[in-house]
């Protein structure tokens, strides 16, 4: 019995051609790669690989001089003569230079779930330091903005035009009466 997927064309182009192991340091940088990368980050790397390993590849395309990479320039410079995940793709040297502009910035338009995030924070421990600054710093906000505080449901609402007495440092409420 053939399966739905065969019998409905993809919406989207699978421009993924194959998954390679390949030296580190066999792989092209893209020279219009944009992305620096400072010490933390590379150290948070390293933790994290050290940690858990590699769990995800990346990505490059095949071109006369070798294969060149879209996505994952520190990860190869890392990885030295070490074999890699390299996903390689089919495209184009602007099809190349539109995903090397947009990866980053699309994974950068996410928004965080502060309640769901502390939740993950709480769950986890890590043994690196670099690794742990990272998120000492993703948790104080430093890296990803937490959402402002709501209001409470409980406090009931008025016009704008009410003067009042206080008003709460971290949610913003205003009220008159007695400080609690």
């Amino acid at each position: 019995m053939p399966s739905e997927q065969f019998n409905n064309p993809p919406r989207f182009a699978d421009r993924v051609v194959e998954l390679r192991r390949v030296k580190a340091s066999e792989l092209k940088q893209n020279p219009l790669n944009w992305r620096r990368h400072p010490q933390a980050q590379s150290a948070a790397l390293e933790g994290m690989l050290e940690d858990v390993g590699f769990a995800d590849a990346v990505i490059a395309r095949e071109t006369p001089e070798g294969l060149e990479l879209v996505d994952g320039h520190l990860r190869q410079e890392i990885m030295g003569d070490d074999l890699i995940p390299v996903l390689v793709v089919d495209i184009d040297e602007d099809e190349a230079r539109r995903m090397l502009a947009t990866l980053d910035p699309l994974s950068a338009m996410a928004e965080t779930d502060g309640v769901i995030l502390q939740t993950l924070l709480d769950a986890i421990t890590v043994e690196n330091d670099a690794v742990s600054a990272m998120l000492e710093d993703l948790a104080s906000e430093r890296l990803i903005p937490l959402p402002e505080p709501e209001t409470p449901p409980q406090f009931p609402s008025y016009d704008d035009d009410i003067s009042t007495d206080y008003c709460c440092p971290q949610c913003g409420y205003e009220w008159s009466g007695q400080q609690k």
